[in-house]
């Protein structure tokens, strides 16, 4: 009897707690309760790896996230209708932002056909003051910079620096703000001050922030003065002053999400205008380019078909990345008038579309495709059409075979609109702006190795060997001599930060260049964060 009474409990209790895993399964369409949120330290001490000093007294530094911070970021609110789909959407957005880590929304409770639901995401590192250093091509960057992605906890930006590249020196200060007042308005506003000119720029705008956002309205204005360099053979060749103004202002609308389909139009007006002069203290350009100033209202339609999906370790280390497999196409056409405001008339056209494929369990591929120009005086003028593919293929648990290709080809392009190819831009063996010309391709092979090695806490490592392939076709605006197909090999080491707002992957490569000419270094020692592996 007590052996029978005991099997009937157990039976009761386990059916007890199936019935409470079952009310925590939501209905769509069920009315969303109370949405708590929470963010943890960016170390958590419970885990015996993490529970020491040096990472308790970082947490007792940083400054929490706000609360408010990131429910301004939530794409619904308490009474809104349960959706599973606005749920995913909700946390891709959260992934995008800086100052969180690894969000999660979930289901905490369940009655009464009301859902009760927790966001949670890990605090980072957002405060990034120090020396930083790179090297790609041949060149050196160095900046000096206070940059906060989290400013007290409130998700805003503050960053103030000194640059100094291959190209200039300057000072630089940027300031940005995703939620305005605790609005859906956003703004950035920047500011540089160099040694050849200056630049700034104002971008308040309202954006189409989800899939069912129905208008959206912006204004944006720019300027920057400056010296422009043209290299030959990755050497300077030539420089001229250019000096660019550009404003735009414009209004859309959407019908929102419908059937798994986003359809946005938007029109505005826009000001686009260059002009060129020869830079002082440097001989005259041997090719000026021409003047260009164009006003023009203009349209243009998007449509976006929802389907995303997650995945670790493709080009980032152990943290979860968005891909978006649905096909997206943009076109956008406007008609520039001297009756507008600018001095010349043209016909300007950009379009872009892209799409991704499941082709197996371990194996995807994406496609793009875009093209951008104007029709002018009877004739096309700075066309460029670019196309990219991108293949990988899961080769383990820790390994992933890339494949990448590019190209852009272009006619009749403005003079300072060469299509430059060298170590700045993916021919990772050569130096900067190595070749030029109207058109160029490139071709990446690359073995990536995620290791399960993570120093202090801190860093995911891990490492590539890798081939590009790259040529520049057409002549360039001062004839750089063409070298046809260039090769290298190479190998690095990745560090992603996985505590850090800036969320880059360090790389540390050594490329050894198969071609060009023989005033090249032999092999290329690159250092440089990207956002990718």
């Amino acid at each position: 009897m007590v052996r029978h009474s005991l099997r009937t409990l157990a039976c009761l209790a386990l059916t007890t707690g199936a019935a409470s895993a079952d009310d925590l399964v939501p209905v769509e369409g069920e009315r969303i309760g109370t949405i708590s949120v929470r963010v943890r330290d960016i170390f958590d001490t419970t885990k015996p790896g993490e529970n020491k000093a040096v990472y308790r007294l970082a947490n007792r530094l940083h400054v929490d996230t706000r609360e408010d911070a990131l429910r301004a970021q939530l794409l619904f609110g308490e009474g809104d209708a349960y959706s599973p789909r606005v749920i995913e959407e909700t946390e891709r957005a959260l992934r995008r932002l800086r100052y969180v880590r690894e969000p999660h929304i979930q289901v905490v409770g369940r009655h009464d056909g009301v859902v009760d639901l927790e966001v949670t995401a890990a605090d980072v590192w957002t405060l990034s003051p120090g020396l930083s250093y790179g090297r790609k091509g041949g060149a050196n960057t160095t900046s000096f910079e206070f940059d906060d992605y989290n400013v007290f906890g409130t998700g805003k930006r503050l960053s103030i620096g000194e640059h100094s590249d291959v190209d200039r020196s300057s000072t630089s200060f940027l300031w940005s703000d995703p939620n305005v007042f605790g609005t859906r308005w956003t703004t950035e506003a920047r500011y540089s001050a160099n040694d050849d000119g200056n630049g700034m720029a104002l971008d308040v705008e309202r954006p189409f922030y989800s899939f069912d956002t129905r208008w959206t309205a912006g204004l944006g204005f720019a300027s920057d003065d400056g010296v422009q360099h043209r290299y030959s053979l990755g050497e300077r060749n030539d420089a001229f002053r250019r000096e660019a103004r550009t404003a735009d202002l414009h209004v859309g609308t959407s019908r929102g999400w419908d059937d798994g389909w986003v359809r946005r139009f938007t029109t505005g007006l826009r000001f686009d205008e260059a002009r060129f002069s020869d830079a002082p203290g440097v001989a005259p350009s041997a090719r000026l380019p021409g003047d260009r100033s164009f006003a023009y209202p203009y349209a243009g339609v998007e449509f976006i078909q929802d389907d995303f999906a997650t995945n670790t370790n493709v080009d980032q280390i152990e943290r979860t990345e968005d891909f978006e497999f649905g096909r997206r196409f943009r076109v956008e056409v406007g008609y520039a008038n001297s009756m507008f405001g600018g001095d010349d008339s043209a016909t300007l056209l950009r379009a872009d579309a892209s799409r991704g494929w499941r082709l197996h369990e371990d194996h995807t591929l994406f496609l793009g495709a875009g093209f951008a120009g104007r029709y002018e005086g009877g004739a096309a003028r700075n066309t460029l059409f670019s196309a990219s593919a991108r293949y990988d293929w899961r080769t383990s648990a820790n390994s992933l075979f890339h494949v990448s290709l590019s190209g852009d080809v272009g006619h009749a392009l403005d003079l300072d609109n060469d299509q430059l190819l060298g170590g700045d831009n993916g021919l990772r063996g050569y130096p900067l702006r190595y070749q030029a010309g109207t058109s160029r391709a490139l071709l990446t092979l690359e073995q990536r190795f995620y290791t399960n090695w993570y120093p202090f806490r801190l860093f995911h490592v891990g490492g590539a060997v890798f081939t590009d392939i790259g040529r520049s076709f057409g002549p360039s605006a001062l004839d750089v001599p063409n070298l046809g197909t260039l090769r290298d090999v190479g190998f690095g080491l990745r560090f992603s930060n996985s505590r850090s707002a800036l969320a880059n992957v360090l790389h540390v490569d050594v490329a050894f260049p198969l071609d060009g000419d023989k005033s090249i270094r032999s092999m290329q020692f690159l250092v440089e964060t990207k956002r990718s592996f």
